[in-house]
This record gives C-alpha cells, structure tokens and sequence, in this order.
C-alpha cells in the first residue's frame, strides 16, 4: 500500500514536435503492453471472458452486500485485497489523461481497447459506487485486518465492509477525484461508447457537486483510511481538479469560472509544488489550466490563469533541475521523493513533464525557469531519462516493471502473484497460512505480475528484491496509470503532437490519420496597400487524409511594420470552414487574443487554422497606431 509521508511574440497552436534525440534502447511499445496487463492482476469481482491474466479468479463477490448495494467490481490498489477509493479513482483518472492526450499512438500499438477497459473496469465500479447524488462508497475492506492475513483475494476471509461519505459524513478530495476520473473517462468514451460517456459525465456533475457543497476531508468520515491513504494536502487541489476536468470534458463555463475564482483561495495561484500524486493535485491542476491558456480559451480570466501557468512552470523547472527548488535525485538520475514507493512519483511527475513539453511545442513557446529559458524538448528528454532508468538504465542494470528484461523483481510484495494460483492449487490458504508459507518463502513469486512497477530504489540507487521489503517491492495502481501515456508518447516516436487541439476522444479502433510530408513552406503575402503598416503572410504547415478527404493547416502571420504600436486591430476572414485558434471573434470580425491587447513596432503574432479547403481570405478592416 503506498502512502504519502511524502511577438514572433504570440505563437501558434501546434507544431509538428522535432527532437534533437533518438529514441531507442528500450521498447517502449511492449513495456506499455506489459504495463496495461498489470490492471488485470488487479481486477477485483467477476473476470470476464477474455481476462489475460489467467493465474486470476473471481474474488470479492460480495462486497457491499451487507449494506445493501452492489460494490462488486473495482481494483486492489497494490499488494493487498482492499479496495481504496481514492487512489483507485486518481488512477482512473491518470489512466483517462494518457489515453486522452496519446490514444492515437496507443491505437498504433493496438492498445488502445485494452486501455479502454481498463478505464471502464474502474468505472463501472465508480457507478455502483455512487447510488445516489449525494452519497459515495470510498471503501471496502479494512487495511488492518488485512494486513494480518497473507492470502489470495479469492480466498479472502477479511473483514469486507464498506464505507461511505454522505452529507453527515462529507468526503470533498474523494468525491473530487471521482469526479474528475468521471469526467475524464467521459472523454475518453464520447466517440465509442456515447451513452456510457452521458452517464458518466452526469455522475461526474453530482459528484462535484456533492463535493462542494458539503465539504470536509474523507478521512475525516472514513477514519479506517487515516493510516493508509491520509488526505494530507486537504480537498481544495481535488475541487480545482475536478472543475479543470469537467471544464475539459463539458466546455461548460461554470467550472472555468470557478477555476478563475477560487484559484487565489484554494492554492491553486499559491502553492509552487514539487511533487504530484494521489494526494496533492496541484501541479496537475496547474498544467490544465495552463493548457486551457494556451489553447485561448481563458478569456477575461488570463491574468490568473496566468499564475497558474506559473506554478505550473516552477513544477517543470524543478524537475529539471533549472529552478529555485529542484527536486532531489539520486545518483543514478531518479526523482527521490521518499523512501516508500518513491516510483509513483517518478511516474506522475515525468508524465506532466511529457504533456507539458508537447503543449509548449504545439503553442511553440519555452520554459522559463530561474535558469533562464529552457526549450520543451528538455522536458521530454527528462521524462525518458526517468523511463529509462525505470526500465533498467540505473546502476543496479535493474528493471523495475516485472516482465520488462532480464533482470527484475522476483519476490514482489503481492499476495495474488506470491501464492501458487488456485486454478493450480485450489486448496484454501488460511489467514496466517499464507504468512508461513508463502510470504516468508525466499524463492521467486509462482506468478510473474507481469507489468507492475515496483517501489523502486532508495536515495543511493539500492534496492533488495525481497517480499517482506514492502517499500520497494510493492507495485501500485497509481504507479503504472501516469506511465502508460509517457510510453505511448514515447514509442509515438517523433510523429505530429498537436496537444492544444480541442480534445477529440480516440475511437477504440480509430482510423489513423497518415501525415504527408509537409511541403516546403511557401509564403503568401495577402494582398495590402503599399501604404499599409501592417502585413499578412499566410503557409501551408501540414496536411493530412482522413476518411478520403485532405486536410490543410494554415499559419498565418500579422506583423506590425510601423514604428507606433498597433491597437484595436480588426482582421476581416472569409471562405473559413474550420477551426481557428489565436484570435477572438467579435461579431463578424476577429480581433487580438484574450491575452493580447496591443502588438508593439516590429513583432508579429501568429494564428492558425484547419479546413479542407484552399487558403482562406485574410484582411485587415481597421486598427489604430499609437
């Protein structure tokens, strides 16, 4: 179980992403296969036909029966048999963003509908899970008496019951992130499945709302969590995390506003993080909204999206070591957070610094840390040097994902993968039993738990493969969900990344749109007056066929050649027949940016559009020099 002790000056909207490296030395596609098998080790309920992890049974097949509702179903957090609603829906949640940001290179591996599932096995359980508005199951099973048993979940003999939160009993950080896993997974299902999409967006609205309204930490009403997954950072990064996610999945202005208002009085403006897990959000939360920035849509509230992008930048610095506050490492080159599972950290933390590099590549922008300004792609190089060492670049030549190598953990601390299968051995393993025989037992688990990523190392690069070694041996949910989007991204290779597109949710066998080769770029000047300060080029950037019909990206230079300043500025656009992003629209014209009020003597902004058509018409109407 892990715990938590703990202009050009304006840019354009996406990019094709080149690096100045290879990658290689590690195949990632098959350590994304492997880390999504892991999810089924962890399936609690009834398996369904086509489970691959064999050495699994049936289990939990009564859980919430005693008090009245169906809570079959869900995963185990880590080595144990309880189900942990908190981390379980941070997981759901990080699972949804990866697919949400890299489905399409996830397709290209043929994951995409593994990694679907197990979204959807996390929830359906959510589901069941929340019968009522106002009421949310957050846990079932007892960490202290199952901890004093070492068995198999299906032969579990430990206390099964369930806990809940309701307005008497309020749980705002539990009923946050299962908000935001919902809304997330809505995303992530709008195309294939719709209805299912509806349902959980609609779960997702009472969730939050249940959340806010009746606030106050879970682990305050569901005290049995206390030692186990304690709500240190409070639910104030869960509230800002969940109305960023609704935000995403429902375009809804409500929950844009209530970042912008409440950014300041929650910490999300405030608190300059160095780290990201399933307790403190706030770094997650700040690289939203900075992508909601960039992407334009922040409108009248840019200057406090701003601060979030801030503190969203001194997270970025600090894992590169470029800030005020750097992360420590460890000799070798790894994140060190703490002694018990320090890997969740590596994962969560590289995963933002993966999606953040790819947004700062799309809106062509850098990072500005306290060492001066840092291109995006040190961004990703820092996340694959994570990875890599994850899966055996380090001192030890150790892989830390079981089944990754040739070398990794033997005696993972994991019930279900350190007693013999009970489809070989179907004899009950007592409570007790399995301590004596299994646990103590100093030979390799009889089931390889195929894709789990342990613990990990300690702040010196050691590590001792051993089962009772709990702190490094134990894998977690919450440490494969981050992983399987920055291994997409890297087995994606250098493919285009435009990841300030609005978000449009893979199928589950989506037709991959095959990238042209992009034209030299041609400049064409739209047609001014010799007199005019003001020029336009427009260029070709891409172009690409999806369902027998080719699609064009179009930039479009303005540049104030005048030695005044430019205000007011009002572009005439016609024969557009698709998105546009970098401006606003004000009636029948387009005028600067939310975050743009004047463009100065010689700089430029840049916007960009899409449509299946030749270039569209651009003009100036009207502007005013000062």
């Amino acid at each position: 179980m892990g715990k938590l002790m703990r202009l050009i000056s304006m840019a354009p909207l996406f990019l094709l992403l080149c690096l100045p490296f290879a990658f290689g030395g590690h195949d990632y596609n098959q350590a994304l296969s492997k880390s999504i098998l892991f999810f089924e080790a962890q399936r609690s309920g009834y398996l369904p036909h086509n489970q691959r992890i064999t050495w699994r049974a049936n289990s939990g097949l009564n859980d919430g029966k005693a008090s009245g509702v169906d809570l079959v179903g869900g995963y185990y957090d880590a080595g144990d048999n309880v189900k942990f609603g908190l981390p379980m829906a941070f997981t759901i949640t990080m699972m949804s963003w990866s697919i949400i940001e890299y489905g399409k290179q996830m397709a290209a591996n043929g994951e995409l509908g593994h990694a679907m599932e197990a979204v959807k096995w996390g929830t359906d359980y959510f589901i069941k899970a929340h019968p009522q508005p106002y009421v949310l199951y957050g846990e079932v099973g007892d960490g202290n008496s199952d901890h004093y048993c070492w068995q198999r979940p299906e032969d579990m003999t430990t206390d099964r019951r369930a806990y809940k939160i309701d307005p008497s009993n309020p749980g705002s950080d539990l009923a946050g992130e299962t908000a935001a896993a919902m809304a997330a997974a809505s995303i992530v299902f709008r195309r294939s499945n719709p209805a299912y999409s509806r349902e959980l967006l609609r779960h997702a609205y009472q969730l939050f709302e249940f959340a806010d309204k009746y606030r106050g930490k879970y682990d305050s009403s569901i005290t049995v969590a206390q030692k186990y997954y304690r709500s240190i950072s409070g639910y104030n990064d869960e509230l800002l995390w969940a109305a960023a996610w609704l935000y995403q999945a429902s375009n809804n202005k409500y929950y844009l506003n209530y970042l912008a208002k409440n950014g300041d009085s929650m910490g999300g403006t405030g608190w300059a993080m160095t780290e990201f897990g399933w307790d403190v959000k706030y770094a997650g939360v700040q690289t939203l909204v900075a992508k909601f920035l960039m992407q334009g849509k922040a409108g009248h509230h840019a200057p406090v999206f701003e601060k979030y992008r801030q503190k969203a930048e001194y997270f970025m610095c600090s894992l590169i070591g470029k800030g005020s506050r750097n992360i420590q490492r460890t000799p070798g080159g790894l994140i060190y957070r703490q002694r018990w599972n320090n890997m969740q950290f590596v994962t969560s933390a590289s995963f933002l610094a993966t999606v953040y590099s790819d947004y700062l590549t799309s809106y062509r922008g850098s990072l500005k840390c306290a060492a001066g300004n840092v291109a995006p792609s040190e961004l990703l190089s820092f996340a694959k040097s994570q990875v890599d060492y994850l899966l055996g670049d380090n001192p030890r030549a150790t892989s830390y994902m079981v089944g990754y190598g040739n070398n990794y953990p033997r005696q993972v601390h994991h019930r279900g993968s350190s007693i013999v299968s009970i489809k070989v051995n179907p004899k009950f393993v007592a409570c007790r039993q399995g301590y004596a025989t299994w646990y103590t037992r100093k030979a390799s688990d009889p089931n390889v738990l195929t894709g789990a990523l342990v613990g990990g190392p300690d702040a010196y690069d050691n590590f001792a493969d051993e089962r009772d070694n709990y702190e490094q041996t134990e894998p977690a949910t919450y440490n494969n969900a981050p992983l399987l989007g920055i291994l997409a991204r890297l087995a994606g290779g250098h493919g285009g990344y435009n990841q300030l597109l609005p978000v449009v949710s893979p199928a589950s066998n989506p037709v991959i749109a095959k990238l042209k080769p992009a034209p030299k770029p041609k400049w064409t000047p739209t047609p001014a007056s010799s007199s005019s300060p003001i020029t336009i080029n427009q260029k070709m950037t891409t172009s690409w066929n999806h369902k027998g019909k080719t699609y064009y990206r179009y930039s479009t230079v303005v540049t104030n050649k005048s030695y005044k300043t430019v205000k007011a500025l009002k572009l005439s656009i016609s024969k557009l027949y698709g998105p546009i992003w970098g401006l606003t629209k004000s009636g029948n014209s387009y005028g600067f940016p939310e975050w743009l009020n004047t463009l100065p003597a010689g700089k430029s902004l840049e916007f960009v559009y899409i449509h299946a058509a030749s270039l569209a018409d651009v003009s100036v109407s009207s502007y005013n020099l000062a």
